[in-house]
């Protein structure tokens, strides 16, 4: 679970301070990196209330794992994106990932729903 939270505190964070080079690596200019930073943000909303039906229906600690797997390939992507379009989508992919991982770990330190 630790690893979990740091690993999304860590992508959180991470991408913020590295706009510039990755700008650069990606030949856009930083402020079109905006989509970058917010599509994580956005993907984790919109995938929260869904990730509560699948945790519901296959189960948390199925869930979980998968959530893990998800982010880790959508950050493996982010890694080897050479656009700024693919970079997007594998913050999507990423945020998928959190929002079922955020949820996952949250029913299984608290079942009964508390």
């Amino acid at each position: 679970m630790a690893v979990a939270f740091f690993m999304e505190s860590l992508d959180s964070t991470i991408l913020n301070t590295a706009v510039p080079m990755i700008a650069g690596a990606l030949k856009v200019p930083p402020l079109s990196m905006k989509s970058v930073l917010s599509s994580y943000t956005l993907s984790l909303a919109v995938f929260i209330p869904i990730s509560s039906w699948i945790a519901d229906r296959f189960g948390t600690r199925r869930v979980f794992s998968s959530a893990i797997a998800v982010f880790t390939l959508g950050s493996l992507l982010c890694g080897i994106s050479n656009n700024i379009h693919f970079l997007v989508f594998c913050r999507i992919l990423q945020g998928c990932g959190g929002a079922m991982r955020a949820l996952s770990c949250h029913s299984i330190f608290y079942p009964s729903g508390v």
